[in-house]
């Protein structure tokens, strides 16, 4: 199938996967803990949505020429998708935390008012995902971790 043969598609898709798997050693450095969720969580450090389109407009520049209309496409929607990822989807992460203590701090309110423990249902819900998006920081690098991934591969592999 011709599908498995697209380099750019492979290589962000592997760097999707490089950088998920990354983060759970960097968390273990900066915490001293492992936290296997990473693999599959979104949000942390490095991005791989970022590592995934840079990688992909990477390789399609290195396939089609820096000057192509094609790698122009790519770049404006790595740079969408970064700006994205950094902006509306990490506003939206503090806000589920900070919704998430307002929802806290009702509960136990509502635990000491008598009478109330049947209307309760504050309690009920599972708390909002605060990781969402990411730090500048996190973006730079999984932007970073794309483009190496992509520069090796056409550079020594290729």
């Amino acid at each position: 199938m011709a599908i498995f043969q697209n380099v750019p598609l492979i290589l962000a898709l592997f760097s999707i996967l490089f950088a998920q798997f990354i983060k759970v050693p960097i968390h273990f450095l900066l915490e001293k803990q492992i936290n296997w969720s990473l693999l599959t969580s979104t949000g942390g450090m490095p991005s791989s949505h970022s590592a995934a389109v840079t990688s992909l407009a990477t390789a399609v520049g290195f396939e089609t020429g820096f000057d192509s209309p094609i790698f122009a496409v790519a770049a404006m929607f790595a740079i969408i998708v970064m700006y994205d990822a950094s902006g509306v989807r990490y506003q939206a992460g503090q806000h589920a935390a900070i919704l998430n203590k307002i929802r806290q701090e009702l509960s136990a309110f509502f635990r000491d008012i008598k009478h109330w423990t049947e209307k309760n249902e504050y309690e009920k819900h599972e708390e909002l995902k605060t990781l969402l998006g990411h730090k500048p920081n996190e973006v730079l690098s999984g932007a970073l971790t794309g483009i190496l991934i992509s520069v090796i591969f056409y550079t020594f592999i290729q």
